[in-house]
């Protein structure tokens, strides 16, 4: 098998290599199928004990209580700013408050406008999205009465991340695009009337989103959202209305299963992540003057680590000699530069212990 690079691209991100190779091992052809995952009808048996298992996985590891629907859906998270709007109705005067804390929570937030009315609640746009709020300044921040409050747990761009679910009062139904922390730790997922999440960074390759959904949220869907964008749908069909990304779906089974069965569970796995995340800030806070650490202590992401160097020269060095040494995706968002390293689950520690390395000798070198 031809060497793999060390992968930190920040979505598609890296699958753990067990599942790969099992995936690799049945593509031909499925054992007591005889055909591959790309063939096979979304109506058969093996398929519907795929997404059987799937949301059972799904269910243990985050402890989803029976209140709420687990729905495989496509589109992505994008497609997800736009059905929340539309599925969480804003009757009255009241509207929808955003808590923006990076880029995709500023696109969530567009998306949402156009729904209805929607308020941005809370934002540190100005001091360039270096945190998320407190949990007294975010009280503080939203209505006493809105539709919904929306918020990023994780903002890829940025490297931004609530260390803890974010709490607002029972009554008001608390929305959450997870995409990029999803099945990185265990998650209070009761408090959450709707979090969604685009699989590719923890939970499988891109084309499937996995919705958590309560139900008293799809009781009060309006009639008129469109059929594919009414969560109604998908919960009424099993996730089988039309055809689902069946392959993704197959390969998020299998990555659940790993998480279950290899890892331990998810308290094991944000042990995993936090040691991997402390070995590269820790660097980054030894050598201020060659790494600047983009968010704040307190907000720091465990699952992208951002950071600048002097120069951009620099960094287009860094990146260079990288991806030379066999370490890609570490070129930072078009939108803002810099360096991000995106140590999602599948990253094992000796990737990182390779990336710190390389980092302590670029620092000398310069």
């Amino acid at each position: 098998m031809t060497e793999r690079i060390v992968n930190f691209s920040a979505g598609p991100g890296a699958l753990p290599l067990p599942v790969l190779q099992e995936a690799q091992a049945n593509l031909v052809s499925l054992p007591g199928v005889g055909a591959s995952a790309l063939e096979v009808s979304h109506r058969g048996a093996w398929f519907l004990g795929v997404i059987e298992e799937a949301e059972a996985n799904l269910r243990a590891l985050l402890d989803i209580p029976s209140s709420h629907r687990v729905l495989f859906i496509q589109g992505g998270a994008t497609m997800q700013f736009s059905m929340v709007a539309m599925n969480l109705p804003r009757s009255g005067q009241r509207h929808a408050d955003y808590v923006v804390s990076g880029t995709w929570g500023a696109k969530a937030l567009a998306e949402a406008v156009r729904a209805g009315p929607t308020r941005l609640a809370w934002t540190d746009k100005d001091e360039g999205y270096t945190r998320v709020p407190g949990t007294e300044e975010l009280l503080e921040s939203i209505d006493a009465d809105p539709a919904y409050v929306h918020v990023t747990t994780n903002e890829t761009i940025q490297g931004v991340e609530y260390p803890d679910t974010p709490i607002v009062p029972d009554r008001i139904p608390l929305v959450a695009d997870g995409s990029s922390d999803f099945l990185s730790r265990p998650i209070d997922i009761g408090r959450y009337a709707v979090l969604y999440a685009g699989a590719q960074k923890n939970a499988g390759p891109a084309g499937v989103t996995v919705a958590i959904v309560r139900e008293d949220v799809l009781a009060r869907v309006p009639d008129r959202v469109p059929t594919m964008l009414d969560y109604r749908t998908y919960a009424d069909h099993e996730s089988l209305y039309n055809t689902p990304p069946v392959f993704s779906i197959y390969v998020l089974m299998l990555v659940t299963r790993w998480l279950r069965d290899e890892i331990g569970g998810l308290e094991a796995m944000l042990e995993q992540n936090r040691a991997k995340a402390a070995m590269v800030y820790d660097l980054l806070d030894t050598l201020p003057d060659i790494y600047r650490g983009h968010a704040d202590r307190d907000s720091r992401s465990l699952m992208n680590v951002t950071f600048r160097l002097p120069t951009e020269d620099l960094e287009r060095r860094f990146v260079a000699e990288a991806d030379a040494a066999g370490m890609v995706g570490l070129k930072g968002h078009r939108s803002v530069g810099g360096i991000r390293a995106s140590i999602y689950n599948a990253m094992p520690l000796a990737g990182v212990e390779r990336l710190t390395a390389f980092m302590r000798a670029f620092a000398s070198a310069t």
